[in-house]
């Protein structure tokens, strides 16, 4: 009896669908690891992709939370997507699960620190012989978003500013000082980070200059990307700036 060795196109399509199902389902490997910020030893969340060589990499910056689960399934999933993605613990280890305390957090924690602690990240990563040290950029949320707008004035390098309704830049000389494009998401509803103040520096930056897309969501109030914000969360507005944000990335990064 003779059997056919011959395999039919439709079930090569099948198995080659379900090896990719079953590779993207291949959670990204992360590590705590440590880096010097002047003269302190502090902590950050790694996330690398699964594919070996140079990357682009990101610095993931937590909202005024802390670097809690959520802020860490953000720096995996931007993993996923072939970055090397470092969340920066600026709490150095608090975390909130209350908005008191999470007031309390980002009032106390000097902004200078946190800055510095942002650039000790940059620097980590740079050094690190798995990403591609001309495309780094950096993401950050509320708080986090803040951030990210200040270090594309700081940090001449970074390559690429995404900012989910963190509070922009005023001022003429620093607006003037940054050199990374920059998408933001912001909310329409947003009572923290007003439409006003978002859309009158897009106006002084692309007036300067700069190259700035800025979507401003109609209803979404602000933090409405974290499905834990139960009253604000807003699903397709989320799916939206995601997708433009990993494009942003995608075009500005890779």
């Amino acid at each position: 009896m003779k059997y056919s060795t011959r395999i039919s196109s439709a079930a090569l399509l099948v198995a080659c669908v379900t090896v990719a199902a079953l590779l993207a389902a291949v959670p990204p490997k992360t590590q705590t690891v440590q880096f010097k910020s002047g003269d302190e030893t502090i902590n950050g969340f790694l996330a690398l992709p699964d594919s070996p060589g140079r990357h682009p990499g990101l610095i993931v910056i937590h909202e005024y939370w802390g670097m809690n689960d959520w802020a860490k399934q953000q720096t995996e999933k931007l993993a996923a997507a072939g970055y090397v993605a470092l969340a920066v613990d600026l709490y150095r280890g608090a975390i909130a699960t209350d908005p008191q305390k999470a007031s309390e957090l980002s009032r106390t924690t000097p902004r200078d620190r946190a800055l510095r602690d942002l650039e000790a990240g940059f620097d980590f990563l740079a050094a690190r012989s798995d990403v591609n040290n001309a495309k780094i950029g950096s993401i950050g949320w509320c708080m986090g978003g803040g951030y990210s707008f200040q270090l594309a004035v700081n940090e001449p390098r970074l390559a690429a500013c995404v900012v989910y309704y963190g509070p922009p830049p005023t001022d003429p000389a620093s607006i003037a000082k940054i050199k990374a494009p920059i998408l933001g998401n912001f909310g329409g509803d947003d009572r923290v980070v007003q439409p006003e103040a978002v859309k009158a520096f897009e106006t002084a930056a692309t007036g300067a200059g700069k190259s700035v897309d800025i979507k401003i969501y109609d209803g979404a109030p602000h933090a409405f990307a974290n499905e834990n914000n139960k009253d604000g969360y807003r699903p397709a507005a989320t799916t939206d700036a995601w997708s433009r944000s990993t494009a942003f990335l995608g075009k500005t990064l890779k």
